[in-house]
C-alpha cells in the first residue's frame, strides 16, 4: 500500500519535471522504516536496505524511534502503575466510626518462595516490645564509623563478607507500618540471610520455624558483638546445670532476644530402678509442642466426629510425666548405667513473649508429613500457671497471656504450600499474605490451623498503695 502510494504520488511529478532532472535528483531516493523491526526499504529501488549514508542518518531515525517507543513505554507503564496504586489505597480504606482510614499496613514482596520468611518478619514486626527495639537503633552508619555494628561473617563460598543482619532487619522494620500502600521489597535483608545462613539460598520453600530460629539465634549473637564465625545456638545446652534461683541460662550476655524471649524449663529425670531424680535447667527462646496422636483426625473447628484438640492438650502433653523410650536411656549417676527411667518438664522462668511452635511435620520411613490437625487456640487469657514449677510464687494476672500473631501454613508438605500471618495492630486483626494485607475478624484468626503462636504477656495493672 505505501508503495503504491508513492508511485502514484510521483507519477504527475515525474511528468511535469522530466526534463529538469538533474544528476543530483538521480541521487535522491526515498526510504521508510518499519517502527517495529526498524527495517529500512527504498521505494525507488524496489529493496530493503543495508548500507547507510555518510551521516549516519539512518541510524539516527532508528535511535529516534527507539526513544521514542521507550518513552510510551515508560509513561504506560507509570499510568499502571498509579492505576493500581489507587486502586490498592481504595481497597485498604475502612470505616471506624464512620470516618474512613486508611489502613497503615505495608505488605512484603516475595521474592520467589519467600513466603516463610515474610511470614515471620510481619508476626516480629507486631510484637512491639521486640519490634521497637530496633527501630529505634540509629542506623548503621551513625554508629562509632560507618562500619560500626557490621560482622565479619566468613562463608565458604564468599569468604569474609562485611555485613549487618541487625542493620537490615532494623531497615525493613521501619519500612512496615509506615503508611506505604506499596509492597516493601526485603532483598537486602534476603541478601544478608543468604550470606550468613547457608541453608537459606536459593528459591526453594522454606521451614518458617527453622527460619525464624536461625534469625533469633543470629540477631542475638551480632547484638552481643562477639559472633566468631561459627553457627552455634544461642542457647548453651552443655554445662547448663544450675541452680533455681538462676535465671536463664544463655550463651553469653543477654540482648533483647533473650530478655524478649528467653525462658527456663526445668527437666527433672527420675531413674527407676534406684529412684534418683537428676534436674537440669534448660533455656528456651520457643516451645516446640507434639499435637496429641489422639486428636489427629479433625481436621477442622467445626468437624463433629470426635473431640477438638487445644492448645493446652498439646502443652500438657509437653509438660506431662513420660517414660523414656530404649533409645532414650538415661544414664544414672548411681547406678553407673543406662537404666528406664521417666522424664518431667516444668517451666522455671516465663518468657515475655510466649512462642509455642505446633509440630505438624514428621519424618516417616520415607516423607516427611503434615499433621492437619486443627488445634484450638485462645485469642487472649492463656493461663500458663498450672505449667509452672512454683506456681504459688507467682501472681494470678502475671501467668496471663494474649495472643499476637499466628503464622499458618497453606499446603500438604514442608518443602512446598504457602505460609501466611494473621497479627493484631492497635486492636484490629490483619492478614498478611505476602504483599497483599487485609483486615479481618477474630473468627477467621480462630479458625486457622496454626503453626507458631506468639503470646505476648499481660501487662499488670499497676498498683498504687493506700497512704
Amino acid at each position: 500500500m505505501q508503495k503504491k502510494h508513492y508511485e502514484d504520488a510521483q507519477a504527475p511529478l515525474n511528468c511535469h519535471k522530466r526534463q529538469e532532472k538533474t544528476d543530483k535528483d538521480r541521487m535522491q531516493h526515498t526510504v521508510c522504516m518499519d517502527c517495529s523491526s526498524y527495517s529500512t526499504y527504498c521505494y525507488r529501488c524496489d529493496d530493503f536496505v543495508v548500507n547507510d549514508t555518510k551521516l549516519c542518518l539512518v541510524q539516527k531515525v532508528r535511535e529516534h524511534l527507539q526513544n521514542l517507543e521507550n518513552s510510551a513505554f515508560t509513561a504506560e507503564r507509570h499510568r499502571k502503575r498509579k492505576f493500581l496504586e489507587s486502586a490498592s489505597l481504595s481497597k485498604k480504606l475502612l470505616k471506624v466510626n464512620g470516618s474512613t482510614t486508611a489502613l497503615c499496613a505495608t505488605g512484603l514482596r516475595n521474592l520467589g518462595n519467600t513466603c516463610f520468611m515474610n511470614a515471620i518478619l510481619q508476626s516480629l514486626s507486631n510484637i512491639q516490645q521486640f519490634c521497637c527495639y530496633f527501630k529505634e537503633l540509629p542506623a548503621v552508619e551513625l554508629r562509632n564509623g560507618k562500619t560500626a555494628g557490621r560482622r565479619t561473617y566468613h562463608t565458604r563460598s564468599q569468604g569474609d563478607v562485611n555485613v549487618s543482619l541487625v542493620e537490615e532487619f532494623r531497615k525493613t522494620l521501619c519500612a512496615l507500618w509506615q503508611g506505604n500502600q506499596t509492597a516493601f521489597s526485603p532483598e537486602s535483608l534476603f541478601y544478608v540471610v543468604w550470606k550468613i545462613m547457608p541453608n537459606f539460598r536459593g528459591y526453594q520453600q522454606q521451614d518458617a520455624h527453622e527460619f525464624m530460629r536461625y534469625l533469633l539465634d543470629h540477631l542475638h549473637l551480632e547484638l552481643q558483638g562477639e559472633f566468631d564465625g561459627s553457627s552455634h545456638s544461642v542457647l548453651s545446652q552443655a554445662n547448663c546445670s544450675r541452680s533455681a534461683s538462676n535465671k536463664c541460662c544463655i550463651n553469653g550476655a543477654s540482648t533483647v532476644v533473650t530478655s524478649v524471649f528467653g525462658g527456663v524449663l526445668q527437666n527433672e529425670v527420675n531413674c527407676l530402678i534406684c529412684g534418683t531424680e537428676s534436674r537440669k535447667f534448660d533455656p528456651f527462646l520457643d516451645l516446640s509442642l507434639d499435637i496429641p496422636s489422639q486428636f489427629r483426625n479433625k481436621r477442622c473447628k467445626n468437624q463433629e466426629n470426635g473431640p477438638t484438640c487445644t492448645l493446652r492438650d498439646c502443652l500438657r502433653s509437653f509438660t506431662d510425666l513420660e517414660e523414656l523410650d530404649e533409645t532414650e536411656l538415661y544414664t544414672c549417676l548411681k547406678c553407673k548405667k543406662k537404666q528406664k527411667s521417666t522424664k518431667k518438664f516444668w517451666i522455671q522462668k516465663l518468657p515475655k513473649v510466649l512462642c509455642l511452635h505446633l509440630k505438624r511435620f514428621h519424618w516417616t520411613a520415607y516423607l516427611r508429613n503434615k499433621v492437619d490437625t486443627y488445634v484450638d487456640f485462645p485469642l487472649r487469657g492463656l493461663d500458663m500457671k498450672s505449667f509452672l514449677l512454683e506456681p504459688e510464687n507467682i501472681g494470678p494476672e502475671s501467668c496471663l497471656y494474649d495472643l499476637a500473631a499466628v503464622v499458618v501454613h497453606h499446603g500438604s508438605g514442608v518443602g512446598s504450600g504457602h505460609y501466611t500471618a494473621y497479627a493484631t495492630h492497635k486492636g484490629r486483626w490483619f492478614h498478611f499474605n505476602d504483599s497483599t494485607v487485609t483486615l479481618t475478624e477474630e473468627e477467621t484468626v480462630a479458625k486457622a490451623k496454626a503453626y507458631i503462636l506468639f503470646y505476648v504477656e499481660r501487662q499488670v495493672p499497676a498498683t498504687t498503695e493506700k497512704l
